[in-house]
């Protein structure tokens, strides 16, 4: 600042200036485009008029003389804005320019005033952006005008008008910036002021406080809109129940949150009623209604075959109508890389109405459906599901001797229509301790799912490699025939399908669970039910078709589960038989290649972070994402732990013990004899240290794996 010996200042003066005698000076800083474009310029001068005047200095010519004539080294983009409104007409080309105009022998050059133009000006802040629009609705003016009036999208106003209804305490903070702009929208998914404080008080201090987990934390206790039940019960029914959904105008949200999950809850319980209700007038004895059945639940249950209704000769038409039609489309785009959006969507609704065709429903006898029932649940699109004609061993009919009207397929029972709604209860899991800093077994429950997951992929690895199928038959009756180790008489090679004790609720949607149905679906299509034109049928098979049908058959039997063993024999199985179980497993798997990563598995909070301590949380951090991701997450409380490591190890391909393949040498090792004494259970899937060891012996002294 200049002292106060020095000369006062003198502001340069102000006139009007028509705009013909002003010319774009050559030293005008700005060369790229930046900022709104010429055009929505000039329509706001057009709306406002010119809120800046123009900074000039006059043109001099080769005496020293004023020419009469002003180049303009600052305010070039708003020249040529009024250049523009003058080339269509809005503005005449003699029109008074409110300028500045600086002395022609100004010690200054026109450069630096051009520079100093554009760099000393500050830029709106923001928050203050945000609150200017917040006043402007206020006032009077809706989204569409104001984002009219700024040359910006109706959504762009519908984001900034949202950040004004972040905590005033939070958006003090980002104008001090201490808080980034991303994180300020994060916030804005919900408008509880109390939740957002509580939810930056636990982060602000923490290294993890991305965008993406201030988001979970406000929306860990919702539903996802494009959850099933959302789906099934409608968006629009939920909110004029009553409900409220979060929304998220900064990313693609999904549909947003349900926050009222109770009454979502209530609205399916009631909805699947009032379905199951129907079906059950349809005349069948029971109906079970649930949100969702465990892989298996028909385990034990006859079904009946029923007649599949023919299409009528309109839906005939119709499905020959679509199918031309997707044809139609495919070629037309058979050389583009994608589909535009339009024409895929149309290709999906295509296929959507094609599968309705394809699943056609099924008529049964009054008086098979007297005794049988149906499933009711909900889809994983949020569609009903039914599964009719399950009839349960208790309502099959006893033929006595005499009893004609057994021997005829009627029951005796009462063929009255009882319906019974049985509402889904979730899988009970065991908390572990929190702050447990111990290394200690799996627990069983957790590792009997995790085994299931695997028993599962290996049905489905077994059934896609006949000649593995083959291989373990044999050396089922091969063992059977000369080594004499059948527990059963004759020639009972049968195969048993293995009902899960114990099963994660996303066992029956993974891949294995979906490639296994369909395939039992697609040869059940042509299997006859009578026992004489099924063997008519099957050599009729040629030898490609009767060795995929045998490793079909055969998978079936596969079971790689581990259970708890029974030293005491008895029911259950004991420990040398779980040892030979899961060492003829580990073989079928390697001789199959089967890969759980590749079958679809991945850690998550709930089929396994959210089930182990943190201490196993932290091991599978180690071996799967490096020893500075563990102790970047080490301070974390048990669930974000569990929420964080799940992102983390997502494509890792880290698998728990239990799933993993263990060595050759530890498959091969002999198998001991039950009489010699019980043998210790793999230690890949105990998990036991010496130390752990001893803190689980049981009374009797017979370690207990996997507890």
């Amino acid at each position: 600042m200049a002292n106060a010996a020095q000369k006062k200042i003198t502001l340069a003066s102000s006139r009007d200036i028509p705009f013909n005698k002003l010319t774009l000076s050559q030293s005008n800083v700005r060369r790229v485009k930046a900022g709104i474009s010429i055009e929505e310029l000039a329509e706001s001068i057009a709306r406002r008029g010119l809120i800046q005047s123009l900074h000039v200095r006059p043109e001099l010519d080769a005496e020293g003389k004023e020419t009469g004539h002003f180049e303009v080294p600052a305010g070039g983009r708003r020249f040529r804005a009024l250049e523009l409104l003058v080339k269509q007409k809005w503005l005449n080309k003699t029109a008074p320019v409110p300028c500045v105009v600086s002395e022609a022998g100004a010690g200054i050059l026109v450069d630096e005033v051009s520079l100093a133009e554009n760099i000393e000006r500050a830029p709106l802040h923001p928050l203050d952006q945000f609150r200017a629009f917040l006043a402007l609705r206020e006032k009077g003016m809706s989204e569409e005008e104001i984002a009219a009036a700024f040359f910006v999208t109706a959504q762009v106003v519908k984001q900034r008008l949202r950040l004004t209804s972040v905590a005033p305490e939070l958006l003090d903070i980002y104008a001090e910036d201490e808080m980034t702009l991303e994180q300020l929208m994060a916030f804005s998914v919900t408008d509880d002021h109390d939740r957002q404080q509580q939810v930056w008080d636990a982060v602000k201090n923490s290294w993890n406080k991305e965008p993406y987990q201030i988001r979970r934390m406000l929306t860990e206790h919702t539903v996802r809109a494009s959850d099933r039940r959302v789906r099934f019960v409608g968006l629009d029914a939920y909110v004029e129940a009553g409900g409220t959904v979060m929304r998220d105008l900064f990313q693609d949200d999904d549909g947003g949150w349900v926050e009222n999950v109770p009454l979502l809850e209530n609205l399916v319980t009631e909805k699947l009623k009032v379905e199951g209700e129907t079906i059950a007038a349809e005349g069948w004895k029971w109906i079970e209604v649930a949100t969702d059945f465990p892989y298996g639940h028909t385990q034990g249950l006859r079904r009946l075959s029923g007649t599949t209704i023919d299409l009528t000769d309109q839906e005939r038409a119709e499905r020959e109508r679509l199918r031309d039609e997707f044809d139609d489309l495919e070629a037309q785009y058979a050389d583009a890389d994608e589909f535009p959006d339009d024409v895929d969507r149309r290709l999906g609704e295509i296929e959507e109405a094609l599968e309705v065709f394809e699943t056609r429903p099924m008529r049964y006898d009054a008086d098979q459906m007297a005794r049988a029932g149906a499933f009711v649940s909900i889809r994983h699109d949020g569609h009903l599901a039914v599964e009719r004609g399950f009839v349960r061993p208790e309502d099959e009919v006893q033929a006595a001797p005499g009893d004609d009207d057994a021997a005829d397929g009627k029951s005796r029972s009462d063929a009255s229509v009882a319906h019974h709604a049985v509402t889904a209860t979730g899988g009970a899991t065991q908390a572990e301790e929190d702050e447990d800093d111990g290394v200690k077994p799996l627990p069983d429950r957790l590792v009997t799912e995790l085994t299931a997951h695997r028993t599962l992929a290996l049905r489905d690895a077994v059934a896609r490699n006949p000649d593995v199928a083959m291989t373990a038959l044999l050396h089922k009756l091969v063992s059977d025939a000369f080594l004499h180790q059948s527990s059963t008489g004759a020639l009972e090679a049968s195969v048993r399908q293995i009902y899960f004790p114990a099963q994660a609720e996303d066992l029956k949607d993974s891949v294995a669970a979906k490639a296994v149905d369909d395939r039992h679906e697609r040869w059940g299509d042509h299997i006859p039910a009578d026992d004489a034109a099924l063997w008519d049928w099957l050599t009729e098979l040629d030898d490609g078709e009767r060795m995929d049908l045998l490793a079909h058959c055969v998978s079936n039997g596969v079971n790689a589960l581990h259970e708890k063993p029974n030293p005491y024999g008895g029911n259950g199985v004991s420990q040398h038989g779980l040892h030979i179980r899961l060492t003829q497993a580990d073989r079928l798997a390697r001789a199959t290649g089967l890969d759980m990563v590749a079958a679809g598995w991945r850690p998550t909070v709930e089929n396994y972070l959210g089930r182990v301590t943190k201490s196993r949380i932290l091991e599978a951090v180690r071996e799967g994402a490096g020893e500075q991701a563990a102790q970047l997450i080490d301070h974390l409380k048990k669930p974000d732990m569990a929420r964080e490591v799940e992102r983390l190890l997502a494509d890792t391909g880290w698998l728990p013990e239990p799933l993993r393949m263990v060595d050759d040498s530890d498959g091969a090792a002999a198998a001991v004899e039950p009489e010699q004494g019980e043998e210790a259970f793999p230690v890949t899937l105990s998990g036991e240290d010496e130390e752990d060891a001893a803190e689980t012996e049981e009374d009797d002294g017979v370690r207990v794996a996997a507890e």
